[in-house]
């Protein structure tokens, strides 16, 4: 399987960035670490052991890139306006550093968004966000309402980095043509804590008339690792 480590001066944040790649073609998936992981823990959890028929094959190409998530979501030393804040230069570092190297290695047109936990919510959101750049996302076990790291503040920023407050209200056109092109995909399982949460965003995707996927996995499945490589050989 090809390998690909590297490493860059994040203009957006201010410091080096790593990131992997792994495959050489085929659908690329930028993938999304759990709480302040980082971006070797898809490899080193067996994820990408878990579809490495797919990556060998050249059907599936992962881009694995780090969080900032201790420094934005996480980060109790600094108030809330810094957190969202923080995590607005990681969406830029996203899409104006990682995009364009991911486009420069695979130019194909389609592009998904991966994670697990709270990874899953930085797939989801920012695949809802850009509807125009990602096809589609998979989010194994998110959780998509994060106020509560924001302790009660609230602004522009927190509202649209919210999915399950900007997207009820959504009206544009936009957004809701390229949504009901898209392919979505929410993976929970019956004694996962973030169920709850998978079942309320399918309902607001469903009732906008936008194509979503909602499986809720039996069997004693939970929120680990276990059940998502599982669910990570399901559906990609």
């Amino acid at each position: 399987m090809q390998r690909d480590y590297r490493r860059w001066f994040s203009p957006s944040l201010g410091r080096d960035m790593e990131l992997l790649v792994f495959g050489h073609a085929g659908l690329p998936a930028l993938v999304f670490p759990t709480s302040c992981g980082r971006f070797y823990e898809f490899e080193d959890r067996d994820m990408v052991g878990s579809v490495a028929g797919e990556i060998e094959a050249g059907r599936l190409q992962l881009y694995c890139v780090d969080s900032v998530d201790g420094e934005s979501w996480y980060n109790r030393d600094v108030p809330p306006r810094w957190r969202i804040a923080r995590h607005m230069q990681y969406e830029a570092y996203v899409m104006n550093e990682v995009l364009p190297f991911i486009r420069q290695r695979n130019p194909a047109p389609t592009l998904a968004a991966v994670g697990c936990s709270f990874g899953g919510y930085h797939a989801a959101n920012i695949a809802l966000r850009h509807p125009d750049v990602f096809s589609g996302f998979l989010s194994m076990s998110g959780a998509f309402d994060v106020s509560g790291f924001l302790r009660g503040y609230y602004d522009e920023d927190c509202y649209f980095n919210l999915p399950t407050h900007y997207l009820p209200n959504m009206t544009d056109s936009w957004f809701l043509d390229r949504y009901r092109r898209g392919t979505y995909v929410l993976a929970t399982g019956h004694h996962d804590h973030c169920w709850d949460e998978n079942e309320r965003l399918a309902a607001i995707m469903w009732a906008k008339g936008i194509p979503c996927r909602l499986d809720v996995w039996g069997d004693g499945a939970s929120h680990e690792w276990e059940w998502w490589r599982r669910m990570v050989r399901t559906y990609l």
